[in-house]
């Protein structure tokens, strides 16, 4: 009998041994927080008409705010080689290729943390086959940061929270004037 009552017990631990869960939760506030940085390095300084007022906290480089939300979550982490790079490569296409075009309203911020191309009449027939291009090379760098985050943090299963909160921060820092995706597909001008 007591051979029967150790078997029961020790299935017993076993069962709800194996019924524990860790949750590992989402670090929302680190995200945002780096998110932001992030974006505002890549379509950097805002025009003057853009800019926040004298008196509004101004925000700060995104290594110090990666460096702060470390303090917040030790392990978030939201810089390596692959997303400097990565990052870099947007930032310079940006500057080079991409603003004049959100500037012009042919391009705009979706819903999804992509860009897409929203007025096609507002390019030039010449250089329609050229910006298709550019949009794909900077939808396929977003898709790629959003992976590396994710990875960099061993949590792949983040990736789609990290893209949904790169994608509300892209729209918030949109310039007066640049068009983004609002729910129901269409655009809207802010």
């Amino acid at each position: 009998m007591s051979v029967i009552r150790l078997f029961t017990s020790l299935s017993a631990a076993a069962m709800l041994s194996a019924c524990v869960t860790v949750n590992v939760y989402f670090p929302e506030a680190e995200i945002e927080n780096a998110a932001k940085a992030f974006v505002e390095d890549v379509i950097g300084d805002t025009p003057a008409a853009d800019a926040p007022k004298a008196d509004a906290p101004t925000t700060m480089n995104w290594r110090v705010a990666l460096a702060t939300s470390a303090i917040a979550a030790a392990d978030l982490t939201i810089e390596s080689p692959a997303i400097r790079s990565i990052q870099a490569r947007m930032t310079e296409r940006f500057q080079s290729k991409l603003e004049a075009h959100f500037n012009s309203g042919a391009l705009g911020f979706k819903r999804d943390g992509t860009i897409d191309i929203r007025d096609q009449a507002k390019v030039p027939l010449s250089e329609r086959a050229s910006l298709k291009q550019i949009v794909a090379d900077e939808n396929r760098d977003r898709a790629a940061v959003y992976r590396e985050i994710a990875v960099a943090n061993e949590h792949p299963e983040w990736e789609a929270d990290i893209r949904t909160t790169f994608a509300e921060q892209w729209i918030a820092q949109a310039r007066k004037g640049w068009y983004y995706q609002v729910a129901d597909g269409s655009w809207k001008q802010k």
